[in-house]
């Protein structure tokens, strides 16, 4: 199989061949692993009971769903990656938000899987084959598993989706052996002396209906469009792509974090996963959870990181994307040596995924109200200016920047980091909110309203027209 030549360049209508059925297959394939599993434990950790942390995680998946499916479209539309065509609001520069955007949410979900999954590898070896848990043999699982993730991401999208077909067969297998492994030691109770992290009950839950619900669809707001550029809208229709895009997010995020959850739970898993986890584990269903370890940490990091030499790729348009995703595995690397002996993993987790929702769900409304201003309409070519490294264009805007919607971003943001609410920080406005963290609702909120504001006047001035070039054009002046 050839190395994908291609980076966030347009992607010709002859080669965009995958279809809804594909995007499924990616979404549940390449969820099953560790590092999506872990986050269904973040709940029984704060202290809640069974059906608190599956209500918790339910409810917080499907707000997730409804916010982040949509954004499935835009490459759809554009053919393109969508911190790229997120250029169309914020400027063919100003697009670079973004890519930063993604490129820290795939490096912090990257360093995770690699993280939990070497530590679980470690655990099931050492009982296997005596082999010895040192911080030594920890980093050398993680440099292994980042070498094999390295390759997949390297050759790129067609591998990623045959190794997610294969993973969403083999996965669901493993996992549904390992709900009568756990089985005989399963109880509905909260692990024991977990008390309530924040003290009460619906402050609690509402935590980890962020944390562990709502930040998995959340991370996959500039991911998405990895996906749907090489999916034709003259074959499948819109509505399709969005119902692949929120069925394959429900199936492929449920079914790890409430395998989490059963596990957790069965395994008194507390202030830690990894280790619970493998010592509960009956002797015979250590090799499948090796396997588990190894196959789905690849899958998983692999997408991920496939995503981070996009937006590396994105930011620094002389470097090619292979260049890109070996320098981001080695960022990604250095990143989980650091946080696995300097951090514990329930802080590092929650306070990850409560500061990078916050950044991140002004950028995705706001390139939301441009699709929808837009009608699905884009200039495909003017999006691609800086990476031609020219200049001009409907996107232009001003040096490259929407200024509007850099500012509405930068507010809305600000807003979130302080509203949110984890266990190295709390924000001022947590006294407004009753100590409950709202700073999802509150960043999306003040980052949207002030972009409709702020582009009231011109949003007005002209409406797109039926055709697609007009159209586009109408884009550069609506978000301007």
């Amino acid at each position: 199989m050839p190395i994908e030549q291609r980076g966030v360049d347009t992607i010709p209508e002859e080669e965009r061949t995958s279809g809804p059925r594909d995007l499924i297959s990616i979404l549940l394939g390449s969820n099953l692993c560790l590092g999506v599993i872990v986050f269904g434990w973040l709940p029984p950790s704060f202290g809640l009971g069974l059906w608190p942390s599956v209500t918790a995680i339910v409810t917080g998946t499907l707000v997730g769903i409804a916010f982040t499916a949509p954004l499935a479209l835009v490459s759809l539309r554009t053919a393109t990656n969508l911190s790229t065509s997120s250029g169309a609001q914020f400027g063919v520069r100003g697009r670079l938000v973004g890519s930063v955007v993604g490129l820290l949410l795939a490096l912090g979900y990257t360093a995770l899987t690699l993280w939990i999954g070497g530590d679980v590898m470690v655990g099931t070896l050492s009982r296997l084959v005596g082999l010895p848990d040192t911080g030594f043999t920890h980093a050398a699982m993680y440099g292994v598993l980042a070498a094999c993730t390295v390759v997949g991401a390297v050759f790129g999208y067609r591998l990623l989706l045959r190794m997610s077909k294969v993973l969403s067969i083999g996965m669901v297998a493993l996992l549904a052996v390992g709900i009568y492994a756990y089985a005989p030691d399963f109880t509905t109770a909260a692990p024991p002396d977990t008390a309530y992290l924040l003290g009460s009950f619906w402050p609690t839950w509402i935590l980890a209906a962020v944390a562990a619900g709502l930040s998995g669809p959340v991370a996959f707001i500039t991911l998405l469009g990895d996906y749907t550029r090489y999916i034709s809208p003259l074959k499948h229709s819109s509505r399709k792509v969005y119902w692949a895009t929120g069925f394959g997010l429900l199936i492929g995020l449920l079914i790890p974090q409430l395998f989490g959850t059963y596990t957790a739970l069965a395994a008194k898993a507390g202030a830690d996963y990894a280790g619970p986890l493998v010592d509960a584990a009956p002797f015979w269903y250590l090799v499948p959870l090796l396997a588990a370890a190894a196959a789905g940490s690849v899958g998983n990091a692999g997408l991920m990181l496939y995503s981070m030499g996009l937006d590396l790729d994105a930011i620094v348009p002389k470097a090619t994307r292979t260049k890109a995703t070996v320098i981001a595995a080695a960022v990604a690397t250095a990143f989980v040596f650091f946080g696995s002996f300097e951090w514990d993993v329930q802080s590092a987790m929650t306070s990850f995924v409560l500061l990078l929702t916050a950044i991140g769900t002004p950028w995705a409304v706001i390139t939301l109200i441009g699709y929808v201003r837009c009608r699905g309409q884009y200039d495909a070519d003017a999006l691609q200016v800086f990476n031609r490294r020219s200049v001009g264009g409907i996107y232009w805007y001003r040096a490259g920047w929407n200024v509007q919607a850099t500012v509405s971003w930068v507010i809305g943001a600000g807003v979130g980091l302080l509203a949110v609410t984890t266990p190295f920080y709390e924000g001022p406005l947590l006294a407004l909110t009753g100590g409950v963290d709202c700073s999802f609702v509150l960043s999306g909120l003040a980052g949207g309203l002030v972009y409709l504001a702020l582009t009231f006047r011109t949003a007005n001035a002209s409406e797109p027209a039926g055709t697609a070039a007009p159209a586009a054009v109408a884009v550069g002046v609506a978000a301007d």
